[in-house]
C-alpha cells in the first residue's frame, strides 16, 4: 500500500511539474537556438526593456526585434541551453547560456501572459559570462 502511494504521489509530482514547464512557449527557446529575432518577434511584447551588457533602453517590439537582429548578427549563436524556467499565475520566466561565437552569454527573459492566455516577452537581459 505505501509503494502505491509513494508511486501515485512521485506521479503527481511529475505531472505538475510537467504541466508548468508547457506554459512557456517552446517557440521562444527555439528562436535563441537559432538566433533568430524574426522568430523571437512573436513572443514579444509592445514594449521590451533590453538590457544587453550593461546598456538597457526600451524598445517597441519592432525595435526590439532590431535590436537582437544586430545582438545575434554580432554574436554568431552556436547554442542556447535553458538553464532555469518558472511559471506563475500571469508570468514566467526563462534563464539559459547563449553559445556563441564571441563567447557565452546569461540570458535572462521575462515575460508576461497576455489576455489570450500567450506569454509576451516584457523584458530580455543578455550578460556576458566569465566561462
Amino acid at each position: 500500500m505505501k509503494k502505491r502511494i509513494l508511486l501515485m504521489f512521485t506521479a503527481f509530482i511529475f505531472c505538475v511539474a510537467f504541466a508548468q514547464t508547457q506554459n512557456i512557449p517552446s517557440g521562444l527557446t527555439t528562436a535563441f537556438k537559432n538566433g533568430s529575432a524574426q522568430d523571437l518577434a512573436p513572443f514579444l511584447g509592445n514594449q521590451v526593456v533590453v538590457i544587453i551588457r550593461d546598456n538597457t533602453q526600451t524598445f517597441s517590439k519592432s525595435e526590439t526585434q532590431k535590436a537582437m537582429a544586430g545582438f545575434f548578427s554580432a554574436n554568431k549563436v552556436t547554442g542556447f541551453t535553458v538553464n532555469h524556467q518558472g511559471d506563475r499565475n500571469q508570468s514566467g520566466f526563462i534563464i539559459g547560456t547563449l553559445s556563441t561565437a564571441n563567447g557565452s552569454f546569461r540570458v535572462n527573459c521575462f515575460f508576461k501572459k497576455s489576455g489570450n492566455d500567450s506569454a509576451l516577452i516584457h523584458q530580455i537581459r543578455i550578460v556576458k559570462t566569465n566561462e
